[in-house]
């Protein structure tokens, strides 16, 4: 195993995070934040932008609060958190609505031969206080037919996922332009959490 310098918890338990952060000579471990989940409803009308930084810095500090409370050893927390939005509407993850196939089918209809944005906020809180950068993708979905659509949401891949699509999986056939990050589109902007990392000293 590559030796590392550098150690963060993640308080995040998105697979596509695990698998991308060593990419960038990072060491860490898995934080759950059980009772300090943070409640990832938007705000009112909220802007996009406002809302994945505000989850990212907000999952951060709850580490923060959890490494306390369960007297681990202090290092770094690093938050994050994905949107997809056309304009400024927010499109969240199907698992979340009372009908998670019919809200994956309406969110494919609205993506399919359009142009949306992918945010994704990352931050770094440690008892200096924290820190958050934001990539922002601009990504074009060639036009879908309904039996794809249907065929997608069949696989079961868009429920857990904002947007309703992973480009890492079976939806990379769906995408005809994408500009911006690709790992950010993924849900870890390896350029902004590398440099948010190396600027806060961890």
């Amino acid at each position: 195993m590559k030796s590392t310098q550098v150690f963060v918890y993640l308080a995040s338990a998105s697979p596509r995070r695990a698998e991308l952060l060593p990419a960038i000579g990072v060491d860490f471990q898995v934080l759950a934040l059980g009772e300090f989940a943070v409640d990832e409803s938007v705000h009112g009308r909220e802007a996009p932008a406002r809302y994945v930084k505000r989850l990212a810095l907000a999952k951060a500090q709850a580490g923060i609060r959890a490494i306390a409370a369960r007297g681990l050893r202090p290092h770094p927390v690093l938050g994050a958190d994905t949107t997809v939005c056309l304009g400024a509407t927010i499109l969240g993850k199907p698992a979340d609505e009372p009908d998670p196939r019919a809200a994956a089918r309406r969110m494919l209809k609205l993506l399919s031969g359009r142009t949306h944005r992918v945010l994704t906020a990352v931050a770094i809180a440690d008892a200096r206080g924290a820190r958050v950068a934001l990539s922002a993708s601009r990504v074009t979905f060639r036009r879908l037919g309904r039996g794809e659509i249907d065929a997608y949401v069949a696989t079961g891949e868009p429920q857990d996922k904002a947007g309703a699509y992973a480009i890492q999986g079976g939806a990379a056939a769906f995408v005809s332009h994408l500009s911006g990050s690709y790992s950010g589109v993924m849900g870890l902007p390896l350029f902004e959490t590398a440099r948010l990392i190396r600027n806060s000293g961890s």
